[in-house]
């Protein structure tokens, strides 16, 4: 079973709509909610995350146990999120083996030149039918 790490941190929204929207397409993954915070962590839970940690540990502890970790760009950037991603836990996201699904929401002032603006549910929907995809390659 494809196990995914979804991060998220601040408010918690992207990482509870990604996990809303994978749970929906993907029921039979096993999604792992990890914050940067406990809100966040409790929004993607309450989303249908089948556990949850938060904190710097979590995340680095995690990382490299996963298939997939999708999240928005920001979670490749250190002290991004106003702070709350450390460098420790981008590194530990960047470093890992699994495949990294991002979201390119430019408000950790990482500009993807290319990319079309597009609203947040269209980015979401786009980043589910990637991992759907290559869940369906994996089975």
């Amino acid at each position: 079973m494809m196990r995914i790490a979804v991060v998220d941190g601040q408010g918690g929204g992207i990482g509870r709509a990604l996990v809303e929207k994978l749970r929906q397409e993907i029921p039979d993954i096993r999604i792992i909610a990890l914050g940067t915070n406990a809100l966040a962590t409790s929004l993607m839970l309450r989303a249908g995350a089948n556990e949850g940690a938060s904190g710097e540990n979590a995340i680095v502890f995690n990382a490299p146990k996963v298939g997939i970790i999708a999240g928005s760009i920001g979670i490749i950037g250190a002290n991004s999120m106003l702070g709350e991603l450390t460098p420790l836990m981008a590194k530990a996201i960047s470093e890992s083996p699994a495949h990294k699904v991002l979201i390119p929401f430019n408000r950790c002032h990482l500009q993807v030149v290319g990319v079309k603006p597009i609203s947040l549910p269209e980015l979401v929907e786009e980043a589910v039918e990637w991992i759907k995809q290559y869940c369906a390659g994996e089975s």
